[in-house]
């Protein structure tokens, strides 16, 4: 019997480096109980009131990007566009209105962009006579058939017991 055997009654749970019959005991830990934390957070720079305007449009030759936007706020009313070329050559222009009391209202413009047109010169083609054949072509004679399959299936039957 084990050192720690005959003592079981006074030293239970064994401490947790000594053995119980072969088995490691278990560690026991003591934790702390969470302490609430309450932390308020003021905005300093609040503004009941907020007003901005803002703006930019993108004009890049090298890429053909074409985009802009304005913005303008006045408390809780927003009112702005935008305005982009679609892939497929058009002119997509947004303008929307955002306030508490209609919500979020948008009105979507397309227009046609007028294509550049591309003009390329090219020499006009010579005439001149076709060669005329002295001889007529060989007719292949050459006949195929594609082979015929000849197997069946049938579908599995399904037996249903009752």
């Amino acid at each position: 019997m084990c050192f720690s055997c005959s003592l079981s009654p006074l030293l239970w749970p064994p401490p947790a480096l000594e053995s119980y019959h072969g088995y490691a005991a278990p560690a026991y830990a003591k934790v702390a109980a969470p302490v609430a934390v309450t932390k308020t957070v003021v905005a300093d720079d609040y503004d009941p009131h907020p007003q901005y305007n803002f703006a930019y449009d993108i004009q890049d030759s090298l890429t053909g990007d074409s985009k802009s936007q304005h913005e303008v706020r006045d408390g809780d009313v927003v009112q702005g566009s935008y305005s982009l070329v679609d892939p497929d050559g058009t002119k997509r222009t947004v303008e929307y209105t955002a306030d508490p009391v209609n919500g979020f209202n948008a009105v979507v413009h397309r227009e046609p962009l007028a294509a550049k047109a591309v003009v390329a010169k090219v020499a006009a083609p010579v005439a001149y006579a076709a060669p005329v054949a002295k001889f007529a072509a060989p007719v292949a004679k050459i006949g195929y058939a594609a082979p015929v399959a000849k197997f069946g299936y049938a579908a599995p039957a399904h037996y249903y017991h009752h």
